[in-house]
């Protein structure tokens, strides 16, 4: 049979280590990366439109039923990030019957100046 055998302990291995060094502080403009957010999703939405009509008329509403838009044909739609407007822009065609917006203006309260 084998005996365990007693293992040899450094008492240096028991001490604490030293605090790590700090990083040196980043220099002003260094250090301001985007890549950290790049994985954030947003809430985006294309606005066609809006209605306002009472709950029961709602409750009516059946498939192909037409509701009637603040808007006309032509004008651009609206688009929100995180119900915040953003920009405006066209309807487009793309591969098919798959729609897309082309971007017209961007909406200038939304850029901010840092």
């Amino acid at each position: 049979m084998n005996t365990p055998q007693s293992a040899q302990i450094d008492p240096d291995e028991l001490a604490p280590e030293a605090p790590a060094e700090k990083p040196p502080t980043a220099k002003k403009g260094e250090g301001k990366s985007l890549d950290a957010i790049f994985g954030v999703k947003l809430d985006v939405r294309v606005v066609l439109g809006r209605s306002r009509m009472p709950i029961s008329e709602l409750l009516d509403l059946t498939k192909g039923s037409v509701i009637e838009l603040d808007r006309r044909i032509g004008e651009p739609v609206d688009i929100m990030i995180n119900d915040r407007m953003v920009a405006r822009g066209d309807l487009v065609r793309v591969q098919g019957d798959m729609l897309g917006v082309a971007l017209r203006e961007i909406v200038k309260d939304f850029i901010t100046d840092a």
